[in-house]
C-alpha cells in the first residue's frame, strides 16, 4: 500500500476482523465524529474518518484484558496495520486512545480519537434506553443526566469523557452535542435512527 488507505479498504479490513454488530458500529460512530472534528478544525478528513472506523478493529480478537502496553488490542492490531502501510501518525492515535500502551496523544487527531471514543458509547447507550431507540431524542443534558448514573453503561469512563474533552480543549457540553450531531447525521448506520 503505497498510498493512503482507501476508506473502503479499511472498512473491508473492519469487518473481516470485527464480527460483533454492535463492535461495528461503534466504529462506525467514531468514524462520524473524527470527520465532523476533521472538518471543524480545518484538518484530512479522510485520514480522521480512517483513524476512527480501524481503532478497535482488532479488539474482538485480541481483547486485552490484562491490559498489555504491547500484547493484544491495540498493540496487535497497529503491528498489522503497519505491515498494510497505514502511517505512523494513525497508528500513534489508536495507541494512544488506550491509556495503557502509554503513548502520548500529541497530534490534534490523537486527542480527538480519545475525545470520542468513550462518549460515542455513552450517547449510544443513552439512545437504547429511550422507547424510541433514537440518537435523535439525546441531547447533552441527557447525556450529562446519564452520567451521573454509575450503574448506567458501566462499561464507559466518565474520567475518559471528561479529561479528552479537555484535552482537545473544548467545552463538554459542546463536545457531548457536537458528537451527538455527528452521529444524528449517520442515525440509520449506527441503528439509532428509532424504532417505530
Amino acid at each position: 500500500m503505497t498510498e493512503f488507505p482507501s476508506r473502503d479498504e479499511t472498512l473491508a479490513l473492519m469487518r473481516e476482523y470485527t464480527q460483533s454488530d454492535s463492535l461495528r458500529k461503534h466504529m462506525l460512530a467514531v468514524e462520524g465524529a473524527m470527520r465532523a472534528y476533521a472538518r471543524k478544525f480545518g484538518e484530512d478528513e479522510e485520514r480522521w474518518g480512517v483513524t476512527g472506523l480501524i481503532h478497535d478493529f482488532d479488539y474482538e480478537r485480541f481483547p486485552n484484558n490484562a491490559h498489555s502496553a504491547t500484547e493484544e488490542h491495540p498493540a496487535e492490531g497497529v503491528r498489522i496495520l503497519r505491515g498494510l502501510g497505514y502511517p505512523e501518525d494513525v497508528l500513534d492515535a489508536i495507541l494512544g486512545h488506550a491509556h495503557y500502551c502509554n503513548m502520548p496523544r500529541t497530534s490534534q487527531m490523537a486527542k480527538a480519537l480519545f475525545a470520542v471514543d468513550e462518549l460515542t458509547g455513552l450517547i449510544t447507550a443513552t439512545a437504547l434506553v429511550r422507547p424510541s431507540k433514537s440518537v435523535h431524542e439525546v441531547d447533552a443534558r441527557s447525556v450529562r443526566k446519564k452520567m451521573k448514573d454509575k450503574a448506567f453503561a458501566r462499561g464507559v469512563n466518565r474520567d475518559d469523557v471528561i479529561n479528552g474533552a479537555s484535552e482537545l480543549g473544548v467545552d463538554l457540553d459542546e463536545h457531548i452535542s457536537f458528537v451527538i450531531a455527528s452521529m444524528q447525521s449517520r442515525a440509520s448506520d449506527l441503528g439509532l435512527a428509532g424504532v417505530s
